[in-house]
């Protein structure tokens, strides 16, 4: 079994305890409590959503589209994976992570500290009352619609406040573009990760909010609708 072998090689307390909770039903990124994520270690437990490949897709498709010495604000940041990722990567650049989660900003922190990365962490919902302006702001956003199916592994533990959304999983794409303006600088970058049915909504929802934008969809190493970027310039 990958999960055991995995176990074996990572985890340092008792195999015998670890394996007993992964037949238990617990996620082996939990047991062992952190992955490896674009090389960078992060810290992971019951606080916050386990990284996954996808996003570091996101986060390798965003970096061919900014230079460094920008302002970027992440929105849902939970671990910190991309903000840690993308400070790895930008040093010079100057970045906010946004999470209503306190306990996941906790953890979040953590990992910025075990990175040794400087992230101006704030707790608050999406960019209610945030007035700085950035080049980039990037979201992994909890898109996954109430009715939807989902393994149990994944439903029984991560936070659901971090998978699940209204409006058929697009309510925070659509809060986040119906402010963003105001957080705009004049020539700007929007990221998003989305679910892979998603990408004709999110062009809708963009083209409501956003004028004179370049807006496309792009997929995930398997073949599937992931992403959805926004390209453009401000004009008061």
């Amino acid at each position: 079994m990958e999960e055991i072998e995995y176990l074996k090689k990572y985890y340092k307390g008792n195999i015998e305890d670890a394996i007993k909770r992964l037949e238990n039903g617990e996620p082996v990124q939990y047991i062992v409590g952190d992955v490896d994520f674009y090389g960078n270690i992060i810290k992971v437990d019951k606080r916050v959503l386990i990284p996954r490949r996808e996003t570091e897709e996101l986060i390798e498709k965003t970096l061919k589209l900014v230079n460094d010495n920008i302002d970027i604000i992440d929105l849902g940041t939970g671990s910190g994976c991309i903000a840690i990722t993308l400070k790895i990567k930008l040093p010079n650049s100057n970045v906010d992570a946004i999470d209503i989660s306190g306990d996941a900003l906790d953890l979040a922190k953590e990992n910025a500290k075990l990175n040794n990365v400087d992230i101006n962490f704030i707790k608050n919902n999406m960019l209610d009352n945030i007035d700085k302006k950035y080049d980039l702001i990037i979201s992994n956003p909890p898109y996954i619609s109430y009715g939807e199916e989902v393994m149990d592994i994944v439903k029984n533990n991560e936070p659901n406040i971090a998978l699940y959304a209204d409006n058929n999983g697009l309510f925070y794409y659509e809060e986040i573009l119906k402010e963003c303006r105001k957080n705009l600088k004049d020539n700007f970058i929007i990221a998003f990760e989305i679910g892979y049915n998603q990408g004709g909504n999110l062009i809708e929802l963009v083209n409501k909010y956003l004028d004179n934008v370049e807006v496309w969809i792009e997929k995930d190493l398997q073949g599937f609708n992931r992403f959805c970027f926004v390209r453009g310039e401000i004009h008061e």
